[in-house]
């Protein structure tokens, strides 16, 4: 299965701890979605905004990878799932259930992040005008 990553899964150490059996493939934009941070905790979601665009990564993940994923994210009760295509491929990422207003992240997610936009080669100001909210 695919996964879109475009929060603290970003930072591939992390992610190659928290799911064994995943593999980066590549950075990848999805379009029509912007990032946005939100919830008491403070965290990454994306939402449908049409002309916005996310940067994040593709994994290849296991059955297992995917219900340590799960977990993590808090599915179904805090994240959701939502699927697109990639090349013909279904690719699953997580949002939000409930969409509250921005709040800003701390500096220790936000450094993981930050990480993770290292080791994706990601473009830093994609999270900088997120974090404006």
């Amino acid at each position: 299965m695919l996964y879109f990553a475009y929060g603290s899964n970003l930072h591939q150490d992390q992610m190659k701890k928290r799911c064994s059996g995943c593999k980066y493939l590549k950075k990848h934009i999805l379009q029509d979605y912007r990032l946005t941070f939100r919830s008491e905790l403070c965290v990454a979601d994306i939402e449908y905004k049409k002309g916005s665009s996310v940067q994040g990564a593709l994994y290849e993940i296991t059955d297992k990878d995917e219900s340590c994923l799960d977990k993590y994210e808090d599915f179904p009760i805090l994240y959701k799932k939502i699927f697109f295509k990639y090349e013909g491929r279904e690719v699953m990422a997580y949002s939000m259930e409930k969409k509250t207003p921005f709040k800003y992240p701390s500096t220790r997610y936000l450094n993981i992040i930050k990480q993770g936009y290292k080791d994706c080669d990601l473009d830093i100001k994609f999270l900088a005008e997120a974090l404006k909210g």
